[in-house]
């Protein structure tokens, strides 16, 4: 598939590259790669993979643009609020460079369509931002033989390795099962800032074309983990895991499932958010009589930028399970956070340990106010 000549005048830096040349722009031309998310991760990621030239790209995302994305999600402009993400990045993309095919897939990578979508790419590349794709993505990379090129971003911090191939580790080798539910903060809860996931899903980028290429040594065996706040990069050697339950000797995972019932975030919808959640009227009501005792589980920092409820007990949501023991089982207790998850999770854990009456405030201080003013 030799280039034409727009094409050799467009990569024209690439090619006086050593290591790359006329026939590395000519594999790069013929590549292959899924990006799964459109968002943090996957825009810069994307942005730099269509301007190498990377000759097919398609980019598998269900969720629509919203306003606040766009602190970090480079893909996306103002003008494109509500309209479904891979559309908005097909058009950015094709503005970039005309010359690549972009392949828009309007819905969620699952155990359904994995094993359909992904052996029509040579590379996967991991933008998501949850444990349910993140361990579907891996097991499937790993039943297909496909290399997933992983990153992750929270706050400050990012993380960065490449996974699968030929006697190299793969994501459950790291983390061999899901993290419960408590344990698993979100960017909208915990924030990230608006520029780590350019610097993390750069590299990725980065590691994509060298494996296109064959060329430097690919982040396979090693986590490098990057610090913003201290500009520090660290690296931990990752080694193949013989028990892996799913590339190990004996492996117990043979076929695809959805992870989102042991790992997601999100709280139940439907009949089921009545469980434990508590409306802002609700509340309010409550208040005006004095009943409930109120435990407000975020940070500090969150406090001194909008305050709480006055009498809260604080109990940060870090620490909740240690402190959890000195609330009383047998008052009415309303645990609130900025926008509710925190505190559904942290009523949750009360309830499964004998607390009857702990409610979780539904939307969390931002519904609470929105119904307020």
């Amino acid at each position: 598939m030799p280039l034409s000549f727009d094409e050799e005048y467009r990569y024209s830096r690439h090619l006086v590259l050593p290591g790359v040349g006329m026939g590395g722009q000519e594999r790069v031309k013929r590549a292959r790669v899924l990006l799964v998310g459109a968002g943090g991760l996957g825009s810069p990621v994307a942005l730099y993979l269509a301007a190498a030239g990377v000759g097919k790209i398609g980019i598998a995302d269900a969720d629509v643009v919203d306003i606040s994305n766009l602190q970090r999600q480079v893909l996306h402009r103002t003008q494109d609020t509500g309209r479904l993400k891979v559309e908005s990045a097909a058009d950015t993309l094709h503005s970039l460079n005309p010359l690549v095919n972009v392949v828009p897939i309007p819905e969620r990578i699952s155990a359904a369509n994995a094993m359909e979508i992904i052996p029509e790419y040579d590379i996967v590349v991991d933008g998501t931002d949850n444990f349910p794709s993140r361990y579907l993505l891996n097991d499937a990379c790993v039943l297909l033989k496909k290399p997933l090129v992983f990153g992750s971003i929270f706050r400050f911090e990012g993380q960065i390795s490449v996974f699968g191939g030929k006697d190299n580790p793969c994501y459950r080798c790291l983390f061999p099962e899901p993290p419960p539910p408590e344990n698993v903060p979100t960017c909208a809860e915990g924030g990230v800032l608006g520029v780590l996931p350019g610097m993390i899903g750069s590299m990725q980028a980065a590691e994509t074309l060298k494996m296109i290429l064959g060329i430097g040594e690919p982040l396979s065996g090693r986590l490098l983990l990057f610090d913003a706040m201290e500009m520090r990069l660290r690296e931990i050697r990752v080694s193949k895991n013989p028990d892996c339950p799913i590339c190990g000797e004996n492996p117990t995972i043979t076929d695809l499932s959805d992870e989102d019932q042991y790992c997601s975030i999100q709280a139940p919808t439907g009949d089921e958010c009545s469980t434990w959640e508590m409306m802002p009227d609700d509340l309010r009501s409550r208040i005006a009589n004095g009943t409930p005792m109120l435990v407000d589980v975020r940070e500090e920092w969150e406090q001194e930028d909008y305050p709480g409820f006055p009498n809260s007990i604080h109990m940060p949501y870090p620490v909740f399970t240690r402190r959890m023991h000195e609330l009383d089982s047998a008052a009415e207790i309303v645990l609130y956070c900025s926008a509710g998850a925190r505190s559904w999770l942290a009523a949750g854990m009360l309830r499964r340990a004998g607390f009857d009456r702990a409610w979780s405030l539904r939307g969390g201080l931002v519904a609470y106010k929105k119904t307020t003013d």
